[in-house]
C-alpha cells in the first residue's frame, strides 16, 4: 500500500502541494495525472525519500521510505529514465544498484532478459536509444523484486511494441498482488491499463477514484482530464 495523507510542500512563499491525499493499493494500477507543474514530481520525490514535506505523510507499507528496512524490495522506482552514467555499461549500472541493495548478481541477467536487453548488457549507456534507456530504468526498478512500482513516464521513447510490452508487465505485476503507481502524459495508455486514477492540478487533488467513476460523464479520459484540471489543450 502506498498511502499519502495531507501532503503539503512549500518553497518559501510558494505552495507546491496542498493537502494531497490518496492511496495506491495492491492488485491495482493507479494512474497519477496532472498538467506540467501540477505537483506530480514533487509528490513522487517525497514518497521516495528524495525530498521532505512541509506537512503530511507519504508512506510505503505504513513507513516513510527512509525507515524501510529493505527499500529495494519494498519499492522499485523510475523517475528520470535509467539514471545511469553514460560511460557505464548496462550490466555495470545494474551491478552497482544490486550491490547497494544487497541483491544477488543472478538478478542482473534475469532483469536484462525481462526488459528485452539481454543482448545489450555490455553496451555503454551513452549508445542507448531513449527507449533502451527506459528499459534499463525499468530493469533497475525490478531488481529487488519489489512489491510496489513507482514509475514516471515509463513509456516515453518506447515504440508501439514496447508500449504493449510494458502494459503487460505492469498489468501482470498488479494481477500478482503488486502495487503500481504510474505517472504519464499518454492518456490513451493510462486509460488502457489503470484501475484507479488520481488527478492533480495546482498542487491539489481534483479527482480520485476508479477510472470509470472519474471519467463518468465524459467521452474519454482526455476530455475528463481537461475539464477537471482546466489545462490548455
Amino acid at each position: 500500500m502506498l498511502s499519502i495523507s495531507g501532503l503539503t510542500k512549500r518553497h518559501g512563499p510558494r505552495t507546491v502541494l496542498s493537502d494531497v491525499t490518496f492511496q495506491a493499493r495492491p492488485g491495482r494500477v493507479t494512474g497519477f495525472l496532472g498538467p506540467n507543474g501540477a505537483g506530480k514530481s514533487s509528490t513522487l520525490r517525497i514518497l521516495l525519500g528524495l525530498d521532505r514535506p512541509t506537512a503530511g505523510t507519504a508512506l510505503i507499507d505504513g513507513r516513510p521510505y527512509r525507515k524501510l528496512p529493505d527499500p529495494i524490495r519494498a519499492v522499485g522506482s523510475m523517475l528520470d529514465g535509467s539514471g545511469a552514467h553514460r560511460s557505464r555499461t548496462a550490466r555495470n549500472h545494474l551491478a552497482w544498484v544490486a550491490r547497494a541493495g544487497g541483491v544477488p548478481k543472478r538478478r542482473i541477467d534475469e532483469v536484462l532478459d525481462q526488459v528485452g536487453l539481454a543482448g545489450a548488457g555490455r553496451t555503454r549507456v551513452g549508445k542507448f536509444s531513449l527507449g533502451m534507456g527506459q528499459r534499463l530504468g525499468l530493469a533497475a526498478a525490478l531488481l529487488g523484486e519489489p512489491a510496489a512500482l513507482v514509475l514516471d513516464e515509463p513509456v516515453n521513447g518506447l515504440d508501439p511494441e514496447g508500449i504493449r510490452w510494458i502494459r503487460g508487465l505492469l498489468r501482470g505485476h498488479a494481477d500478482a498482488g503488486g502495487t503500481v503507481l504510474l505517472s504519464s502524459h499518454l492518456m490513451s495508455e493510462v486509460a488502457e491499463i489503470t484501475d484507479d486514477l488520481v488527478i492533480i492540478a495546482g498542487g491539489r487533488i481534483v479527482a480520485t477514484g476508479p477510472l470509470t467513476e472519474v471519467i463518468a460523464g465524459h467521452a474519454t479520459l482526455e476530455e475528463a482530464f481537461f475539464a477537471l484540471t482546466g489545462a490548455d489543450r
